[in-house]
C-alpha cells in the first residue's frame, strides 16, 4: 500500500495522462530506450522526456544509462500500490451497494398513485 497519500497522488498523477499511460504499456513488454519509446509520440524529444521524468518521480519506471543509451523499464511497486488501493475502493463500494440492495430489498415499495 502506498507510503503516504502524497505517494498516491503522484503515482495517479503520472498515469492520469494518456502518453504516460501508453508508455507504461509499451513497458509492460519489455525494456526500451528513449528513442523507442518516443516513436509513436507526435512531441519533441525533450517534451517526452519530461513524461519519463513524470513517471520516474512517480517510482513507476527506472531508469539506467549504459553508454550514451538511457533505457526505462516498469518498477512494478508503485503499481502494485495503486492497484491494491483500487481493490480496497472496489472491496469498499461493494460492500456498501450490497448493504444498499440489503436494505431496498427489506423496504416495501411506495404505494402506487392512481390516475384522477
Amino acid at each position: 500500500m502506498f507510503a503516504s497519500p502524497a505517494a498516491a497522488d503522484t503515482v495517479f498523477h503520472a498515469l492520469a495522462d494518456a502518453t504516460r499511460r501508453g508508455v507504461v504499456t509499451r513497458l509492460g513488454r519489455g525494456p526500451a530506450s528513449v528513442g523507442e519509446l518516443a516513436v509513436p509520440y507526435a512531441m519533441t524529444l525533450p517534451t517526452f522526456c519530461q513524461h519519463l521524468r513524470v513517471l520516474e518521480r512517480a517510482g513507476v519506471v527506472r531508469s539506467e544509462k549504459r553508454g550514451r543509451v538511457r533505457t526505462y523499464s516498469l518498477s512494478p511497486a508503485a503499481l502494485t500500490d495503486a492497484s491494491e488501493w483500487l481493490a480496497e475502493q472496489r472491496a469498499l463500494w461493494a460492500t456498501r451497494l450490497d448493504q444498499l440492495d440489503a436494505f431496498l430489498s427489506l423496504t416495501p415499495p411506495p404505494p402506487k398513485e392512481e390516475p384522477t
